[in-house]
């Protein structure tokens, strides 16, 4: 997406596709084979738990820290507690 309202457009198509998911078609994927291809390779995790959890939540994380990291560096007056949220 080069412009706001091509990324606007892309957020409204994932909201629209995750909309249609049925809890029916998650069932189960903890325990299926999960295979990402990409043009220069393919990563492979023996179970949708292992995509998750070595995969998935690494990336989240680091999107989320390089995007805090961006904010502070730009001056942004945000801490620690707005990023790791309220402590229960």
């Amino acid at each position: 997406e080069s412009t706001c309202a091509d990324l606007h457009q892309r957020l409204e198509n994932t909201i629209a596709f995750l909309k249609g998911v049925q809890p029916s078609q998650l069932e189960g994927s903890e325990s299926r084979p999960v295979e990402l291809k990409f043009p220069q390779r393919t990563f492979s995790f023996k179970t949708g738990l292992d995509y998750f959890t070595s995969f998935a939540l690494p990336n989240v994380y680091f999107h989320c820290t390089t995007a805090y990291d961006i904010l502070r560096h730009a001056g942004v007056k945000i801490g620690k507690g707005d990023f790791i949220g309220p402590v229960a």
